[in-house]
């Protein structure tokens, strides 16, 4: 099957790293695949996996160019499916009436959000990454046959060894806790790094990139934690992190879905989330996670102690965790759903 995915995206972020995921199993399963998308350092895993990059600079109203050579890569690609991710890739892409190819195409939109129908007007198909946002458009009056809820893969990379704690001057027997993701304000890493700072035994990294770092840097030098809390980055040695941390961290003010969680389930680490809309609908409280309040360090800070004192109640998280993913998220599940999807459409 000949697939486009369209994607704009910023420089970081869970749906573009989704995209490139998705791109590279597909890719894997024997699928020609490409990629419509900005410049970006990410591309070259796109290259060294051999999926085709067309570079475009998906501006705003003004930009003209970018609607001209998605008409141009699709005449030359030839595909049968064209997938956009987020509102802006959406909105560029033309119907197939609009080029045409030498065969029909269709046009699914994979969200992630709870975003304005508006932006969908050239969308045939829709796949929600959540119950609640298939919901949502069923509210905004598209056809329930329009849509399907596809869970989210969670693919992280394979790991040897964990990440070694000393580069971080972390001690061995420290609590370490992860959080993963941009460094944004909907992640409510400021009310993490506020909990961490009342446990003087944990420690606390943070892997992402985003508009908040700086703001984050002058928190952590307020409160005087330096030595325990660090900003990492952005990283693409998930796994290897996830390893060597004892508590995963997902505690988002908003969250319409969320891929940490199920990358936690995967590398086998406790996983702590808030109670956004994402991570409620999937974590089982005292089952296969904990759920906390969003922005309640009462209640994240118990919820970490509590892992702590009972590595056995952790360990059963962890086991039912991994069952989790191993039934509703691997790669190949996911992957699987969506050609099944592709074949319903094109039939």
């Amino acid at each position: 099957m000949r697939i486009l995915h369209v994607m704009a995206g910023a420089k970081f972020g869970g749906a573009e790293t989704a995209c490139i995921d998705m791109c590279i199993a597909m890719k894997e399963a024997g699928h020609d695949v490409a990629l419509a998308t900005r410049k970006n350092p990410r591309n070259q895993r796109l290259v060294d996996a051999g999926v085709d990059v067309y570079i475009m600079p998906f501006g705003g109203g003004l930009d003209f160019y970018t609607p001209l050579k998605l008409r141009a890569t699709i005449k030359a690609f030839q595909p049968c499916m064209v997938q956009t991710w987020l509102a802006r890739a959406a909105q560029k892409i033309p119907k197939w009436k609009g080029v045409p190819t030498d065969k029909p195409y269709r046009v699914l939109s994979r969200l992630g959000g709870y975003y304005k129908i508006k932006y969908f007007a050239n969308t045939d198909y829709f796949a929600t990454i959540t119950p609640d946002i298939k919901r949502h458009l069923e509210t905004l009056g598209v056809g329930s046959d329009k849509i399907r809820h596809i869970n989210n893969f969670a693919e992280t990379e394979t790991a040897t060894t964990p990440i070694n704690r000393a580069e971080y001057n972390t001690p061995q027997d420290a609590p370490l806790l992860l959080g993963l993701g941009r460094l944004h304000e909907a992640k409510a890493f400021d009310t993490l790094i506020k909990a961490v700072h009342k446990m003087p035994a944990a420690h606390l990294w943070i892997a992402g990139e985003g508009p908040e770092r700086a703001s984050l840097e002058q928190l952590i030098e307020e409160l005087g934690v330096q030595d325990r809390i660090k900003l990492l980055g952005w990283r693409n040695d998930r796994a290897a992190l996830l390893q060597a941390a004892n508590i995963c961290m997902f505690t988002s003010r908003y969250e319409p879905f969320g891929t940490v969680f199920v990358q936690a389930w995967a590398q086998q680490c406790p996983v702590i989330v808030s109670d956004a809309d994402g991570p409620r609908q999937f974590v089982k409280h005292e089952e296969d996670g904990l759920v906390t309040k969003r922005d309640n360090e009462p209640e994240i800070i118990a919820a970490i102690e509590r892992l702590i004192a009972e590595p056995k109640f952790a360990q059963k998280l962890v086991k039912n965790g991994l069952k989790r993913y191993q039934n509703e998220f691997t790669k190949d599940k996911c992957v699987e759903n969506y050609i099944a999807y592709y074949n319903d459409i094109l039939k």
